[in-house]
């Protein structure tokens, strides 16, 4: 196995080497976030406000697809690894090439069903007549990088379980670099408005999965990808479906729950809601860098249980913890400090400015109480345990909601009420999540005495 490009995850001191594993998983993140608001900035400032909400009205189902493949792409980590770290390379081989055929299936399925299936949801989801034409034109054109998407998060599974996270983060710093380039081109020079943004993203998802596909394709160790190799594995096609269904479906799930949560925020008045848009901004960029920590989380767990290093899998679970709550309290310290200036990027308005630094306030004191959730979450995963976990997320984190939004909300119709939805939802969930994985810790460290 070559060093410089595959990294064990089962020797050496635990912190250091989760820090140098999420550091490039943090920065890709950023960047695909940030390439995401210049995709709303170019439209926005460019083809005018029309254009702006259609893009706008797709986020949810947007959020919904991408999201799934993400969690496709998280349960492809979790068995690589483990077969990594039990040097299993023939099973590493065969999860590797099942692995991208069930990806790239899983991504034409969901092109054929959004493709097919765009013009109802939207309307489902109350899409403005005046919009509706520009929605339905950019989710189809964004959809057929559905496909390129599944094939990057298949390599982006892998290459991380093996420890290397810079080439990934490579391929999207190109990618993202060109999706910026094209939009000005589509948009201001084309004035394809929505559909060259949309464009512009499916373009650039092909580009880094040709990317990543060549780089394992260059690789002689047992997680390259060779043509002819490729072929559905049963054995292995139930394990990496068993792990990447429910994680892809607790992500996808998330965004119907929010759902709720937006209409709440629509009962008020335009600058509140507004104001909760702007500020919501600063939920992915949080999320996201928190997510880096998670999949090292998984990545760790994973390849140390493989290993059979029992004292490794317990300390990366605790030191992942420990590293995104610690994260997340700086950020939202800075952000709570700096929130007149982060709002700012988004609106002139000051009304609004108030109104999101209402929402930051409130969510700068909850975004380090969803660690113990999804790490915990990332780390029952890693053991391969991922069904239960999910129905749990499902039942605390998106039917609570659902409940406090027609029960406490209800009741006190306050913008507070609303906000405080979320940090009660990660408390009750993180601590059913917390005793799930201290069963499944138990249960599966028993081989190992």
């Amino acid at each position: 196995m070559r060093k410089s490009q595959s990294y064990s995850l089962t020797e050496g001191p635990l912190l250091p080497a989760i820090v140098h594993f999420s550091i490039p998983l943090m920065l890709s993140n950023v960047l695909q976030v940030l390439f995401n608001m210049s995709d709303i900035a170019v439209v926005g400032r460019f083809a005018g406000a029309q254009a702006l909400g259609a893009v706008g009205s797709t986020t949810i189902l947007v959020t919904l697809f991408t999201g799934f493949l993400i969690g496709m792409g998280s349960g492809v980590n979790v068995v690589t690894a483990r077969y990594l770290g039990a040097q299993q390379h023939q099973d590493v081989s065969k999860t590797v090439h099942t692995s991208a055929i069930l990806l790239l299936i899983t991504g034409v399925q969901l092109l054929a069903f959004g493709f097919l299936f765009t013009p109802s949801m939207l309307r489902l989801l109350g899409t403005k007549d005046v919009l509706l034409d520009g929605a339905i034109r950019y989710l189809r054109i964004y959809l057929l990088g559905m496909p390129a998407l599944a094939v990057f998060n298949f390599g982006n599974g892998v290459l991380s379980a093996s420890g290397d996270t810079k080439h990934p983060l490579l391929f999207l710093s190109i990618a993202g670099a060109l999706n910026v380039m094209l939009n000005l081109l589509f948009v201001i020079v084309f004035r394809m408005a929505e559909a060259g943004v949309a464009l512009a993203s499916a373009v650039s998802q092909y580009v880094s999965a040709a990317l990543i596909v060549l780089s394992l394709a260059h690789r002689p160790e047992s997680i390259g990808l060779h043509r002819s190799l490729l072929r559905l594995d049963g054995g292995k096609s139930r394990q990496i479906l068993s792990i990447s269904i429910p994680s892809g479906l607790q992500n996808a799930i998330f965004a119907i729950a929010n759902l709720f949560i937006q209409a709440g925020v629509n009962t008020f008045d335009a600058v509140m809601v507004e104001g909760n848009a702007a500020a919501a901004n600063a939920d992915a960029l949080i999320y996201d860098v928190m997510a880096a920590v998670y999949l090292a989380c998984s990545s760790f767990m994973s390849q140390n249980y493989g290993a059979g290093h029992r004292e490794r899998v317990k300390k990366s679970y605790l030191l992942c913890l420990g590293l995104s709550f610690g994260i997340a309290a700086v950020m939202s310290a800075v952000l709570v400090i700096f929130g007149r200036t982060f709002l700012s990027l988004f609106t002139k308005d000051a009304e609004v400015v108030e109104a999101g630094l209402t929402r930051l306030r409130v969510m700068g004191c909850s975004y380090a109480f969803s660690a113990l959730m999804d790490c915990t979450i990332a780390a029952s995963r890693g053991l391969g345990r991922s069904m239960v976990p999910t129905i749990i997320v499902i039942l605390g984190s998106c039917v609570f909601r659902v409940i406090w939004v027609f029960t406490v909300f209800a009741h006190f119709h306050t913008i507070l009420s609303l906000y405080l939805l979320y940090i009660f939802s990660w408390t009750i969930t993180g601590i059913a999540e917390l005793c799930y994985f201290i069963h499944c810790y138990r249960e599966k460290m028993r081989i190992f005495q």
